[in-house]
């Protein structure tokens, strides 16, 4: 079964905030940003940051996948430093969506010292996307270490 979210707010709305319900100290959100998709994410560790951020990248774009089917795909990646593993990740997501019409929804995340990230992803076909996102750009990108984990801001190419 793959986690639910639950949103604080209204769905779509900009200040609304999502939460996994497995996670609660994890989530994601919009901000304004005058002509891209910009997107905090937080979590305790890399991997959730890594999960967070990419549902989110999910939810900005309204993708929508085909029920009752279920795809499997197996990744690994090797990071220079925890910013770009998450444009690694997150591209790699969109390559998936663009050239299989894939979406995944369900994600297992190991990062080692090395920054070399092993994923295991579940999803399906996309049947519809609200918009596309062409691009995760490096654009003020920083992976910031607070009290409760870990937060980044993602400005997406759209």
């Amino acid at each position: 079964m793959y986690p639910k979210l639950i949103f604080i707010g209204q769905p779509g709305d900009k200040n609304t905030v999502y939460f996994s319900s497995m996670k609660p100290e994890s989530g994601f959100r919009e901000h304004e940003h005058t002509a891209d998709w910009e997107l905090e994410a937080w979590a305790l560790d890399l991997p959730g940051l890594l999960e967070q951020s990419a549902r989110g990248m999910v939810e900005l774009s309204g993708m929508k996948l085909k029920t009752g089917e279920v795809s499997q795909r197996s990744i690994t990646l090797r990071g220079l430093d925890a910013e770009s593993m998450l444009v690694q990740f997150l591209s790699e997501l969109l390559w998936f969506q663009q050239q299989e019409n894939l979406g995944f929804n369900c994600f297992s995340i190991e990062v080692d010292d090395g920054f070399v990230l092993k994923a295991e992803l579940q999803g399906a076909s996309i049947t519809s996307l609200d918009k596309e996102i062409k691009a995760v750009t490096y654009h003020n990108l920083q992976v910031v270490r607070t009290e409760t984990g870990l937060n980044a801001v993602i400005v997406f190419d759209v």
